[in-house]
């Protein structure tokens, strides 16, 4: 079996010249490469108890489902506004272009519960950082955030020096 690294593929100049986009589509489409990303993501999460798997819209969902399974725990999705049926929780956050929302069920998390929030890739941190403060705001405590692939360069890991993060791959570029 091949490093995980080896199932990324990078696009140059996507989306605009200068990026390198690392895709994770190449990951999931081999089954070598999903079992691996999925067993490399319950390794960094270790020992550690926790009650529920939250993941963003939509990759989070892609790792963080089949972590919930593996170890029996529920899970979580926060998605834009507007796609939940039920009453929710929303916040508010800054993109490079403008702000965007994301929401969770207002009973999605119950006060105590330990989460574990997992997604593919930490870019600028903005959006694990608005999912944070949904999770807090509804009495939850994030005991650790998983992502396969980080962007050094954009310094997410700022954002989030509160919090016991992890990433599977990390790339010293933007």
């Amino acid at each position: 079996m091949k490093n995980i690294e080896e199932y990324v593929r990078t696009i140059p100049d996507f989306p605009e010249k200068g990026i390198m986009f690392r895709d994770i589509t190449s990951v999931i489409q081999d089954p070598d490469g999903l079992a691996l990303s999925i067993d490399k993501i319950d390794e960094a999460i270790g020992d550690i108890d926790y009650d529920v798997v939250v993941g963003p819209e939509s990759r989070g969902f892609i790792f963080g489902v089949p972590i919930a399974y593996k170890n029996h725990k529920s899970f979580v999705p926060a998605r834009k506004k507007g796609k939940l049926p039920c009453e929710t929780v929303e916040e508010t956050y800054a993109l490079e272009y403008g702000t965007a929302t994301i929401e969770i069920h207002k009973d999605a998390i119950k006060p105590g519960q330990k989460v574990v929030i997992i997604d593919d890739l930490m870019a600028t941190g903005g959006t694990m950082a608005a999912i944070i403060r949904l999770i807090e705001k509804l009495g939850g405590e994030v005991v650790k955030i998983v992502f396969l692939i980080e962007l050094e360069g954009l310094e997410g890991r700022k954002l989030l020096a509160d919090y016991d993060v992890a990433s599977i791959i990390a790339y010293p570029g933007k």
